[in-house]
C-alpha cells in the first residue's frame, strides 16, 4: 500500500523516519552506494518530500500503528 509522508523524526541512532499518513514509521536513510536519499540529509530536502508516497509494508501485513 502506498502511504504518503506527513512528518519525520530521529530514532535512538539518530536516523531519519518517515512518519506516514497510515500511522506508521519507515526509516528513510541515506547509505550510499546502497540506498542513495540525499534529500534526507537536509531540512528542506525533508520538507520537499512531505507527501510523497512510500510504499507501506507494514501496511500490506495488517500491522498495528507505529507509536513513539
Amino acid at each position: 500500500m502506498q502511504s504518503p509522508i506527513t512528518g519525520y523524526h530521529l530514532d535512538e541512532d539518530n536516523d531519519w523516519v518517515a512518519e506516514l499518513a497510515c500511522g506508521h514509521f519507515q526509516h528513510v536513510r541515506h547509505n550510499p552506494p546502497w540506498v542513495s536519499r540525499p534529500w534526507v540529509t537536509s531540512e528542506d530536502g525533508r520538507k520537499s518530500m512531505l507527501g510523497h508516497k512510500l510504499t507501506c509494508k507494514k501496511c500490506d501485513m495488517d500491522a498495528p500503528r507505529d507509536s513513539f
